[in-house]
């Protein structure tokens, strides 16, 4: 796991030193017809110079939105294979889509997105803006269909930087079959009642690194779904919302995976949960090779959580061993406060979790008169350090 961690990191470092300012050929909306009033449909135009940049030559060609105006936007989708090799997509302005009286009403599940596209560089200042609120109001959030705001599909060598995201309707950024994503110092809020607004959403990627982030969302600051592999993440300030989660795996008996997963030097404050695994009854998979360290979280309801009855399949398989099994996850150093009193829950199905560490971890109740405990069943693994002791595992002298 340390090795995967500094392979990540320098590879990480690699891509940081390239981030480029604008590329040698510059397509400007407003050239294309822009309006940026904040009223007018400006798709069209952000389109026609998509068809520019995707077919440029030039090394980096650029998309420029430019600062200083609010562009309206219908939902789009930029398609590639683009000519170049990397394409810088520049935001200056803010991005706003439309509310949900005036939303296009074909289908779509994404209000931006992108497919198909290697070397995408997305960088700026600027702004999205799902405009979400009528959403959350008018949809139960179980079952209103509402759209994610950015969606990347198979968009390989992926770079966002400096960009604030507020108010989507549903996820702000969800990544699919993406491989060697980097965001960095990203700006992403909704309120803390706003339904399913996670910050970021991974399915189906390898080789992602999210790093030095603020995220307060109504749901999961990240959440690692099926398929995910080799996720680094340091440096997120998360909170309020439903803190960093592995899943949830498993749900209507599929098969689901999730390994090498690294989350460090983190802080939660005031989230429903803190650092979770949640995964189905009825689905079978594994999630494997996770490491929590040199997290710090202020009155979280469930600090650390395991939870294998998150939900239930209604034709859940009965066969024995399958079952999502959870396997090879340390905490290190995690410390901080619980807002209730079972600060450590390891909640395993009947295939158990196994090799559980324990390394340094100090949980005390936000309020001091009151005394944090650990509850688990069929979880094996050993203590290092564990404040409130954990019985069900074995102490190592």
């Amino acid at each position: 796991m340390k090795l995967l961690s500094a392979a990540i990191f320098l590879y990480s470092i690699a891509i940081l030193s390239s981030w480029t300012v604008l590329g040698s050929s510059d397509f400007n909306v407003l050239d294309y017809g822009a309006i940026g009033n904040g009223k007018t449909d400006d798709s069209k135009a952000f389109l026609k110079a998509w068809n520019d940049v995707c077919g440029a030559t030039e090394e980096s060609p650029t998309l420029h939105v430019p600062d200083g105006k609010t562009y309206l936007l219908n939902p789009l989708k930029f398609q590639g294979p683009c000519k170049s090799k990397q394409v810088i997509f520049y935001l200056g302005g803010t991005l706003m889509a439309p509310t949900k009286d005036e939303w296009i009403s074909d289908g779509k599940g994404q209000w931006i997105q992108f497919f198909d596209i290697e070397g995408l560089n997305l960088q700026g200042g600027g702004r999205f803006d799902g405009q979400g609120s009528l959403w959350w109001k008018d949809c139960d959030h179980k079952h209103c269909k509402r759209p994610t705001a950015l969606f990347f599909h198979n968009c390989n060598g992926l770079q966002m930087k400096g960009m604030k995201h507020i108010n989507s309707a549903k996820n702000h950024i969800s990544i699919n079959m993406c491989h060697d994503v980097i965001f960095s110092h990203l700006h992403i809020s909704a309120p803390e009642d706003s339904p399913n607004t996670d910050g970021i959403d991974i399915s189906e990627s390898t080789n992602i690194f999210i790093e030095d982030s603020f995220m307060a969302t109504g749901d999961d600051c990240i959440a690692i779904n099926n398929g995910s592999s080799n996720i680094n993440i340091n440096g997120i300030t998360c909170g309020p919302g439903h803190g960093i989660s592995i899943g949830s795996l498993g749900k209507d008996g599929e098969y689901n995976v999730v390994e090498n997963v690294h989350v460090s030097n983190c802080l939660l404050r005031s989230t429903q949960n803190g650092i979770r695994i949640k995964t189905w009854e009825g689905g079978y998979g594994y999630a494997k090779n996770i490491t929590f360290e040199k997290i710090t979280m202020k009155n979280a309801k469930n600090p650390i959580i395991i939870d294998q009855y998150y939900s239930s399949y209604a034709y859940s398989r009965k066969m024995k061993g399958m079952d999502i099994k959870v396997s090879d996850v340390t905490y290190r150093e995690v410390n901080g406060t619980s807002a209730n009193e079972d600060a450590i829950t390891f909640n395993c199905s009947q295939a158990r979790c196994s090799n559980i560490i324990l390394d340094n971890v100090n949980i005390k109740m936000t309020n001091p008169g009151e005394k944090a405990k650990a509850v688990c069943q069929n979880a094996d693994g050993k203590v290092l350090s564990a404040v409130p002791p954990v019985s069900c595992l074995s102490k190592s002298h």
